[in-house]
This record gives structure tokens, C-alpha cells and sequence, in this order.
């Protein structure tokens, strides 16, 4: 049990200037973490306990699920990324670097392609499975833009589990155990959380949930409704109705000079901005152009719209517009000779919209989807709060994202070649899930939700220290000989205590104390002896306690096992 006159605990009384989050700010003050480089930091003495006490949380429930913890390497040879095609397809982020004998390698960020090809050749049978494997590994991002100290940085330790099932109904019954576990992680260690629908991304398969714990400072936007949590990325909902002036006979030209915003058009023909249908021009990889065409009160959603056109593709230059379809600002679906792509929360047939007219200062009104122009249906929107799901509306709040569940089915059994004799032996397919959690957001995003003025307010199981024992008194003093006594009693007792016993003022120990933000505080000094009494801070809630000096250890015990 440290004493802090022997403990690196490096406390500061300003946050870093670049500091915009809050846990970014307290971190750094209460001397928990350093920065070595952009994205990179060391967690100091103080923080990596916090960080090791919840991977030991996860630890214990993953073990309880049956899964069997190991170890993989972070340098991977990228001829196994190759194979599964993320070599080139995972983006920017994957670390390339060649060793000493020229040979392509990578910095993996995860272990898919290592884990299935170990599973390749140690599962034989449908003996085998099903089976869980997981490790703690550090990973590597070459983030664009790291922020907020540990939220975002380019190396930090995750959890990975892999599970290995005979089929689909083993897969979901692997994914349930999984996402009971994760509840039971994220409610031990205090957070506010909740777990929402996501997109799969580079992971591949057909099915995600992503582990959401709400604050401020976080980077993806949840829809929440009753009964409802989806991240903005995949999130569907009713749109808000909108009023639509009546259909034309035909769609009738009008003149807009220089107006090349929805807001200028809608206002000049005293309209709704949801009258009005917008149009995206993307490029897919053969290079032809797709419309697409959603209302003028709504933003498209590149993840949507992938999935909605079963493909890459990029946002079409202002150059490749103007030769195709016309001039920028003034594109519209009526006559353009290309695919395109109708948003769902566009009404065919029940009124009419302007539309560009593919000509300078011009729009087109009276404009019936279906009639006036050809298209596919696809839901590319984003949703907006105030759109409804089974009748509730929704609202988005922000999240820090803590941890991640998918399903990848056999998209890399079948590249990699894990497969199992079934009964009949026959030769199946292994059917995957992977699963992460950070013990660095996790501790991110305990600090944003429960910090105040004063410093962090750690939940009881994932604090550095127990009890914060401060004495007040100075070497050879009464006040400071029983805090010495009260110390051996914690420790003996069994209690995670970290002892403030330097010759410092009472104003820096108290303020070092609200930085760390341990469950309790526990301070000795003249009035102590005067009443007989021993102060304890319940730090949540700033809740004062008095004990007796006779048995104090033993009642501060107590009060910590039921410390909130």
C-alpha cells in the first residue's frame, strides 16, 4: 500500500492547453497518464491501476462465459491481410512497414486474420466447438486526428474475444453470452451505458452492437427512443412530415438566379426546405455516376448509402458534374440519363417537389418521382431528432463508444480456410463473432460522466485506491502517529489505501485528494484528536461521515465494501 511521499503520483494545478474533454484535463492533473507524441501516452503509476483493475473486470467475465484467454502477436504478416482483403480495404488507419528481409508486415489494430488462420488448422472436428478465445493486446491505429488523450489514440490495449461455432445457431447463442457479459462489464465498473445497433465497417459479417456510454466529450451521435438505440451511422426512423404543394400536369420551369442553396430556393418560392429534393452525385468504381435524391431538409448517410448501392464510391468532382449533368447547384433527377437513388423518406404520389433543372439559374416544380423521372428505392438519410420510431420521437445525444460485438458468420473461414468435419463428414465452415472492449475508454468514460469542479469521482470498483488517508499532522505529532496507526489497520485489514503522509499543506493534500477522486477520503488531523472522531469523504455525492477512533479501520472498511 503506497505511501505518496515513496508513489509518482504527479499532480497538476493546470490542465494541458489542448485539453478539450474533460477526462483528457483530469487525467493529466491528477497524474494519472503523461503524452509521449501525438496519439501516444504512458499511463503513470495511479492510472495504471485504474486500467489493470478493469481489465481484471473483464477478465472475470470472460472467464465466467468458458472463454480461454491467450496471446497474439501485434506484428502480423500483411500476407494474412492480403488474404482477407483488408490489407488494401481497412483504410488508412492499419500500420504498414516492412522488416530487415523486405518482407510486407503490419501493426494489426486486431487479430481477426491471425485467430482464424490459428483456428484453420487446430479445429478439426465438430468435436471442436464450440470454442471462445480471447487476449489483452496492445493495438495500433494511424489515427488522422487523435484527441481527448486516451479516447482517441494511436496505441492503446484492447480486449479481443474470437468465438468458433458449427453454425448460425451456435454464432447467436456465442453473440447473446457475449453481449450478457459486456452488461455485466460495463455495470461493475460503474458506467452509465447502453447498447445500440451499428454498422459492421471493415470487420465484415451481418451484425453489430456497439457499447455506448453517454457524455459530452463523446465521437458518435446514438438515436434513442423508447425501445429504440441505434448509432447514427445505420439508424432508421419515420421522417417528419412535411407539406408538399400540389402536382403540375408537367414539371413547370422557374427562374432562380444565382441560387444555388436550398435555403435561397426554398425561400423564394415560399417553401418548406423538405419541398425541395437535393441531389448527391457519387462516382462508383467503374466509374459510372449515380443521383442520388433525398429532401432538401436532410443529410445523405455515407454508410447508408453504400449499403444502399452495394458498393464503394466517392463524392463526384464539380468537374465530372458539369460534364455530365450540368451546372452545380442546379442538378436534378428529369432527364438525367444515369442511375438514381430515391431516398425512402421522399413521398411518390401524394404531391409534388422542385428539383434542379440541370441548366443554370432554373429550377423545375411540379416534380412527381416516378412520373417525371425513373429511380430505385434506397434509405440514405440521416436521421434528425423530432423523426419517429413506432410512434415515439427520437432524440440523438452523444457517446463515447466503450465497446463492440459482431457477427462475422464465415467471412473469414472462408478466405482463410477454417473449416470442421460435421457428423456426417462433411466439411463445414466455422462460423465466427468477435468481440471488444477498451479498459482505457471504459476509464474515459467514467470520468466524464461523474467528474465535477473539483476532480474525477472514480465508481468504486475500477479506483485506483479504496481510501485516500490524509493526515494533517506533521513527523513526530500525535495526529500524525495515529494516522500511522490507522494505516496499519487499513492495510492489515486488507484495504487498497494510498497514505498521504508528506509535509505538505492541508490545502494541497485536499486538493490532490478531489483530483484522484477515490471512493472515500480519510483524514487525521487535530480535530481528530479533540473529538474522538475520524472524518470520512464519500467522494460521490460529497457525503461527510464520522467514525470512532476505537475500530475505525474495520467501520472505514465496511463503509468502502458498501461505497457506492
Amino acid at each position: 500500500m503506497p505511501r505518496l511521499t515513496e508513489y509518482l503520483l504527479p499532480t497538476e494545478r493546470e490542465a494541458p492547453a489542448d485539453a478539450e474533454a474533460i477526462s483528457h484535463r483530469l487525467l493529466v492533473r491528477a497524474g494519472l497518464i503523461r503524452q509521449v507524441g501525438a496519439g501516444l501516452w504512458t499511463w503513470l503509476p495511479a492510472g495504471w491501476r485504474t486500467h489493470q483493475r478493469i481489465v481484471q473486470v473483464i477478465r472475470e467475465e470472460m472467464d465466467a462465459i468458458g472463454a480461454m484467454e491467450m496471446l497474439m502477436p501485434i506484428l502480423q504478416p500483411a500476407e494474412l491481410w492480403r488474404r482477407s482483403g483488408r490489407y488494401d480495404g481497412f483504410g488508412g488507419e492499419l500500420f504498414k512497414l516492412r522488416d530487415r528481409k523486405d518482407t510486407d508486415m503490419v501493426l494489426a489494430p486486431t487479430s481477426e486474420e491471425v485467430i482464424t488462420t490459428h483456428a484453420a488448422t487446430l479445429i478439426r472436428s465438430y468435436r471442436d466447438l464450440p470454442r471462445v478465445l480471447y487476449h489483452f493486446q496492445t493495438k495500433e491505429r494511424d489515427e488522422p486526428r487523435p484527441r481527448a488523450a486516451v479516447l482517441r489514440s494511436r496505441e492503446f490495449v484492447m480486449k479481443d474475444s474470437y468465438s468458433f461455432d458449427r453454425d448460425r445457431d451456435g454464432l447467436d447463442v456465442s453473440y447473446e453470452r457475449h453481449a450478457r457479459a459486456y452488461d455485466r462489464i460495463l455495470d461493475r465498473c460503474g458506467l452509465e451505458w447502453y447498447s445500440v445497433e451499428a454498422d459492421v465497417g471493415a470487420m465484415g459479417g451481418f451484425g453489430a452492437h456497439e457499447y455506448m456510454a453517454p457524455c459530452p466529450a463523446g465521437e458518435n451521435d446514438v438515436v434513442l427512443a423508447p425501445g429504440y438505440a441505434a448509432n447514427l451511422e445505420v439508424a432508421a426512423a419515420a421522417p417528419q412530415p412535411v407539406e408538399l404543394p400540389s402536382a403540375l400536369a408537367a414539371p413547370e420551369q422557374v427562374d432562380t438566379p444565382g441560387m444555388t442553396t436550398i435555403a435561397q430556393v426554398a425561400q423564394a418560392l415560399g417553401l418548406p426546405e423538405g419541398a425541395l429534393l437535393k441531389a448527391y452525385p457519387v462516382v462508383l468504381p467503374d466509374e459510372s455516376l449515380a443521383l442520388v435524391m433525398l429532401r432538401g431538409d436532410h443529410r445523405v448517410n455515407d454508410i447508408k448509402l453504400g449499403l444502399a448501392l452495394g458498393s464503394p464510391f466517392r463524392q463526384a468532382s464539380a468537374e465530372e458534374i458539369e460534364r455530365r449533368l450540368g451546372p452545380p447547384g442546379s442538378i436534378g433527377p428529369v432527364g438525367a440519363q444515369t442511375r438514381i437513388i430515391l431516398d425512402d423518406a421522399v413521398v411518390a404520389g401524394a404531391g409534388a417537389y422542385v428539383v434542379g433543372a440541370n441548366r443554370p439559374d432554373c429550377h423545375l416544380r411540379g416534380v412527381v418521382p416516378g412520373r417525371d423521372f425513373a429511380f430505385e428505392r434506397g434509405d440514405v438519410r440521416e436521421v434528425v431528432a423530432g423523426d419517429t420510431v413506432s410512434g415515439h420521437r427520437v432524440r440523438i445525444e452523444r457517446a463515447i463508444e466503450v465497446g463492440n460485438i459482431f457477427k462475422l458468420g464465415t467471412r473469414y473461414s472462408d478466405v482463410l480456410g477454417a473449416s470442421y468435419l460435421d457428423q456426417a463428414g462433411a466439411a463445414r465452415p466455422v462460423w465466427m463473432g468477435c468481440y471488444g472492449i477498451g479498459p482505457a475508454r471504459i476509464a474515459a468514460a467514467a470520468i466524464e460522466q461523474f467528474a465535477d469542479e473539483r476532480g474525477i469521482s472514480w465508481p468504486r470498483a475500477i479506483s485506483p485506491f479504496a481510501v485516500h488517508l490524509v493526515t494533517l499532522g506533521k513527523d513526530g505529532s500525535e495526529e500524525r502517529e495515529l494516522a500511522e496507526r490507522v494505516y496499519d489497520e487499513l492495510v492489515s485489514a486488507g484495504v487498497d489505501t494510498l497514505y498521504d503522509d508528506r509535509d505538505a499543506g492541508p490545502g494541497e493534500k485536499f486538493a490532490d485528494a478531489e483530483l484522484l477522486g477515490c471512493p472515500l477520503r480519510v483524514t487525521i488531523g487535530r480535530r481528530t484528536l479533540q473529538s474522538g472522531e475520524i472524518e470520512v469523504q464519500v467522494r460521490r455525492g460529497q457525503e461527510a461521515r464520522a467514525l470512532p477512533l476505537e475500530g475505525a479501520a474495520a467501520a472505514i472498511a465496511e463503509l468502502w465494501h458498501h461505497a457506492a
